[in-house]
């Protein structure tokens, strides 16, 4: 009896140990997230077969895992080159494509020769993602794909988001959004199912640097992305580097200010963007914060 007793509750304890790795049940995760997990999971089926937008950003990171796991060879990433985007985010945004053995495909777009992005006016945001998932329609189309899908989530109603705009008028779907996850649930699912960069700091394109009404060119863009890597290489985890004319404002996280004026720090900070063209150097006392050049939000 206490032998057959023992083996039962083995294949009990095998079942559930199957279920967890499956991403049926878990012991780790509260139950209003694991039915969100579960919903997730439900958009995407729905979808049959999808083009997952994808920026390697803990949010798209997230959709591409649970695309695949639900999808299978049914979904395809698709990563977008563009002047707007970090070199160093696209590099890692393959490396975690590979890593999750996806296929992944590139789209070469110059945003810069959208007028209503190189003007840089408050609905630049509308221009470039009407252009850009445009695009990524068409190539669904070509491919035989029913859905476009991309990560914005939650939270991100909030902030001054004119690109939700595009994405409504071009009927791209965002499973997140609609399973009602928040970036901290996206993050706790993420370190759930073991994406390396569950706890990646957020990101944004390069010219959410630069105020709405200044021009964009690419020399621009450049200087920032190489101004905001000399910081971070300096132990610095969340950076941004707003540029204002002749003047670098510096936003940090505030728990870094401490790292940022011990002995060499700031000199080395300031003498190498001073090398990059920027007379003046400021840190923002208030910190890093999203969107800090958008207009008010109500």
């Amino acid at each position: 009896m206490t032998d057959a007793g023992s083996r039962s509750r083995g294949r009990r304890s095998k079942s559930k140990t199957e279920a967890v790795k499956s991403g049926k049940i878990s012991e780790q995760l509260e139950a209003g997230l694991i039915y969100k997990y579960e919903r997730l999971k439900e958009e995407i089926r729905s979808a049959e077969t999808a083009l997952v937008a994808f920026s390697g950003g803990i949010d798209s990171s997230l959709l591409l895992r649970v695309a695949s796991d639900v999808l299978g060879k049914r979904a395809t990433a698709v990563i977008v080159d563009s002047p707007l985007f970090s070199r160093q985010e696209i590099k890692a945004a393959r490396r975690l494509a590979a890593d999750l053995k996806v296929e992944l495909k590139t789209v070469q777009i110059n945003s810069l020769e959208i007028p209503g992005v190189a003007k840089n006016t408050d609905k630049r945001c509308y221009y470039c993602k009407f252009s850009l998932f445009s695009r990524l329609k068409e190539l669904a189309s070509e491919m035989g794909l029913n859905r476009v899908l991309e990560g914005s989530n939650l939270d991100d109603a909030a902030d001054y988001r004119p690109g939700r705009r595009a994405l409504k008028e071009l009927g791209v779907y965002s499973p997140l959004a609609e399973a009602g996850l928040t970036k901290a649930e996206i993050r706790c699912l993420a370190r759930y199912l073991g994406l390396p960069n569950w706890n990646k700091p957020q990101t944004a394109c390069l010219a959410s640097r630069i105020p709405y009404g200044q021009p964009l060119d690419r020399a621009i863009l450049e200087k920032i992305e190489k101004g905001e890597e000399i910081i971070r290489q300096l132990g610095f985890s969340q950076v941004r580097l707003r540029h204002h004319g002749e003047i670098a404002r510096i936003e940090i996280d505030p728990k870094e200010f401490l790292l940022w004026f011990k002995p060499g720090i700031s000199e080395k900070v300031v003498a190498d963007l001073k090398k990059l063209g920027y007379r003046y150097i400021t840190l923002d006392l208030d910190g890093y914060r999203a969107g800090s050049l958008n207009p008010p939000h109500n």
